[in-house]
């Protein structure tokens, strides 16, 4: 295939199967994309439109959510899992208040000096919110990519895919480019293809049952009734799994999504 046939069919596909009513394909508000981008990660779609929609309505602004607890942020999260990304949005908007007047900026190095927004994130909230071109890489494009430039390659690096992009790039089109390549990406997985385990660097998420996430999460969901014993909160997944519950709830204190008061702890004021 080649890089202008490629375009032509993820064009083709956007015109006919395009999710052209996301919420976040509606505004181009970097706030709002930005929100969106860190609910996406290791996040289905489906999941994130109702949390998306609640949490804008609770924290419609930068500012409103710059000034509001932690707390309150993951329990507005609670249920999205993984709770770090709330800290690190949370963060992220202090910074812009803090730093650039609370006006949320629209150009990707800058984007990338806030806490916790990496290369990903900042250009694709860029591109979304000021069309800005620039090539960038998520796990539904590297699918589309992969599946038809790489059919039988066992290894593919990032720096192969993102030839590939620079080659099929329509300049001037960030926007509906990378919603059209992601929808594409996302169609040929719901239709089977599943390549991206041949990707150098390729993590395989581990089940929820029995791993730390979930020891995270019970900690974090039993804070939202007020504060706990160490006792209490390292026992919520019975005896076998205290050990765990002890690792998970340290963790959490040092980073900052759980505080500990003496003898108990408590979701950050």
């Amino acid at each position: 295939m080649t890089p202008s046939t490629f375009r032509a069919l993820v064009w083709k596909h956007y015109r006919t199967h395009g999710r052209h009513d996301l919420p976040w394909r509606k505004t181009t508000d970097a706030y709002r994309i930005l929100v969106s981008e860190v609910m996406l990660q290791q996040t289905q779609v489906e999941r994130v439109i109702p949390y998306y929609k609640n949490f804008l309505k609770e924290f419609p602004t930068v500012a409103v959510l710059a000034k509001a607890p932690l707390s309150s942020v993951l329990r507005q999260w609670q249920g999205l899992g993984y709770n770090r990304r709330a800290k690190m949005l949370h963060e992220a908007v202090k910074a812009v208040v803090r730093e650039h007047k609370g006006r949320m900026p629209k150009d990707a190095i800058i984007l990338e000096t806030l806490p916790g927004v990496g290369p990903y994130t900042a250009r694709a909230v860029a591109a979304f919110s000021a069309n800005a071109d620039s090539i960038f890489i998520e796990t539904n494009i590297r699918t589309a990519v992969t599946h038809h430039f790489f059919p039988k390659k066992k290894t593919i690096s990032d720096k192969e895919v993102l030839e590939v992009l620079t080659r099929a790039y329509p300049k001037g089109k960030a926007r509906e480019w990378y919603a059209a390549l992601m929808d594409y990406g996302s169609h040929l997985k719901r239709s089977g293809v599943r390549i991206n385990a041949r990707a150098k660097g390729y993590a395989k998420q581990s089940k929820f049952e029995g791993s730390e996430r979930q020891a995270r999460g019970a900690v974090l969901r039993a804070l939202l009734s007020g504060t706990q014993t160490k006792k209490a909160l390292t026992g919520l997944l019975g005896t076998e799994r205290r050990p765990q519950m002890e690792s998970a709830l340290v963790k959490l204190v040092q980073e900052g999504l759980v505080v500990r008061t003496g003898t108990r702890f408590s979701l950050p004021g």
